[in-house]
């Protein structure tokens, strides 16, 4: 590659309790350890989204310039009663045209057994509207209060089960942006 891809990892609930957030965070300093990327962490409890939709009194001008950087998108999501949170929603909403050829890896988090699944699978239909393109798979973290420390660390047993998962899931991420990176810059040429 000859310059650097840009990955947003979104964070995908500003609740106060969220244990996604360390699974947010893990994903996103795994990604910053490899070669050739730049990520860039969002957490939407730094943005204010005012309204609803597109409209540009509900934009935040520091995620609309995030977004037209990004290159790739891995969005973690908690699940809250079988979906996934308002907060994601809304941030997803707000940037409709600066989207569209661009990758999105999902990540799962919740405190049952099922790892966010079903956040997961409800974002699924909302995130194809935006112009994103999904891969085919995704990470989950069943019990996540169990897999992270209290500082946020993951825990040394799930260590070289989520490095292998999110090394695939990034080598599929990262063909993608790269492809998709020259198809935009050729439409623009």
């Amino acid at each position: 590659m000859n310059e650097k891809l840009v990955i947003a990892v979104l964070a995908g609930t500003t609740r106060e309790q969220r244990e996604s957030i360390k699974a947010a965070h893990y994903i996103a300093d795994f990604a910053s350890q490899l070669e050739d990327v730049e990520v860039i962490f969002v957490d939407p409890k730094d943005f204010s989204f005012p309204g609803d939709g597109n409209d540009p009194e509900g934009k935040d001008p520091r995620y609309t310039e995030i977004v037209a950087k990004a290159d790739a998108f891995f969005i973690v999501t908690p699940e809250y009663n079988h979906s996934f949170p308002g907060s994601l929603k809304r941030m997803l909403d707000s940037e409709l045209a600066l989207y569209n050829h661009k990758p999105v890896a999902f990540a799962g988090a919740s405190n049952g057994n099922w790892g966010g699944v079903r956040a997961v699978e409800s974002l699924l239909t909302a995130v194809r509207e935006t112009g994103l393109v999904t891969l085919s798979w995704d990470v989950y973290f069943p019990y996540v209060q169990n897999i992270f420390d209290a500082e946020g660390r993951i825990k040394e047993e799930y260590r070289e089960r989520y490095e292998k998962s999110l090394g695939k899931l990034f080598d599929e991420l990262l063909l993608f942006a790269q492809m998709f990176k020259q198809l935009r810059q050729g439409e623009k040429s």
